[in-house]
């Protein structure tokens, strides 16, 4: 038994890579024999054109030995990218299985991608979603078959270990800087509270608009408690979820966001908004808070509130670790990927 797996580079940068990672850290990586052939790498023209036909090589030298072949992919880019892939499997008679990892506002496809979705979906065996809200989307607006669509939740480590860390007064985003990620929101949420609390501070984790941000931050008197750390992994992502006391992600859309999963690893209380796979499990004020990504007050209100109230902040904590150790654990997501695959083994 032999999968393809094709994804983007293990160097770049976001929530797919970081779920192929996991997945080929388990055992079911090795049982399967899984090749992670790299399709895409977030880099200048040149190099994106090499790993293409690079990986169109390698996918044309293991496809004769392969039984299954798991694709993931996300906006019409990708897809674009991948179809000849897909089209060429479907040729040999392969197993497909697409790994959709789209987001939207309100976890529909554009209608003026209807067709070309409703096209590379007709080519699979198993069609992947991040959230409930997705499959009943697909199916419905797609004519799917119901039993082609599965959710599989993105999983994450549950971090056991005694971290001799001490906590820190830090509010962490953790994500790209961009308008669909909403960090104006938390800037301007953060700046209506932060004169009461000069002892805390707002501390960024990612790259993009950080010359914007930067700039808001000076332009609402935040700057002196604001951070911008770029780009982090490894210890220094370790270090800063390990000494935040609250996590915040304002997101407009998601598929299923691995900076939340990450929050929930570390057992942080999250605040956040209630979009893309979020609502599967999230219950305000029980195990996340959440609000309107357009309402600054309230999630000030909601920030002020961990703030002064350590109780809530530990409960929300416990809760975050229970869904890390459980729904989103990365041995249970390990066992329904292992019967999706075993569902189409000879």
């Amino acid at each position: 038994m032999k999968v393809i797996v094709l994804a983007t580079s293990k160097k770049t940068r976001g929530g797919i890579t970081s779920v192929v990672n996991l997945h080929s850290n388990t055992k079911l990586w090795y049982n399967y024999n899984c090749k992670w052939i790299e399709t895409h790498i977030d880099r200048n023209i040149f190099l994106k054109i090499f790993f293409f036909f690079r990986a169109l090589i390698l996918f044309i030298f293991h496809i004769k030995t392969t039984d299954i072949i798991h694709v993931h992919l996300s906006g019409k880019i990708s897809v674009y990218r991948k179809l000849i892939f897909i089209k060429l499997g479907n040729f040999l008679q392969k197993k497909i299985i697409i790994h959709f990892h789209a987001f939207s506002e309100n976890s529909k496809i554009d209608k003026k991608s209807v067709k070309l979705y409703k096209k590379v979906f007709n080519y699979s065996d198993t069609i992947l979603v991040l959230s409930e809200s997705w499959k009943k989307n697909i199916i419905n607006d797609l004519n799917i078959c119901k039993k082609k669509v599965q959710v599989l939740y993105n999983p994450c480590i549950p971090n056991t270990e005694i971290r001799e860390i001490a906590k820190e007064n830090i509010i962490l985003y953790a994500g790209t800087l961009n308008k669909r990620k909403n960090y104006s929101t938390l800037i301007k949420a953060f700046a209506m509270i932060n004169k009461k609390y000069p002892n805390w501070k707002l501390v960024f984790a990612g790259n993009g608009e950080l010359n914007s941000a930067n700039e808001l931050a000076h332009k609402l008197d935040v700057a002196k408690q604001t951070l911008f750390l770029g780009w982090i992994n490894g210890h220094v992502k370790n270090e800063y979820f390990s000494k935040s006391r609250i996590f915040c992600l304002p997101s407009f859309a998601e598929g299923f966001p691995m900076a939340v999963l990450d929050a929930f690893s570390y057992g942080l209380p999250v605040i956040t908004t209630p979009v893309g796979g979020l609502p599967d499990v999230a219950i305000h004020n029980k195990n996340m808070l959440l609000f309107d990504p357009n309402d600054v007050n309230s999630l000030s209100e909601h920030i002020e509130l961990l703030i002064n109230n350590e109780d809530k902040r530990d409960l929300l904590s416990e809760e975050s670790f229970k869904l890390s150790s459980s729904t989103f654990s990365l041995s249970e997501i390990e066992i329904q990927l292992n019967n999706i695959y075993n569902q189409w083994s000879y």
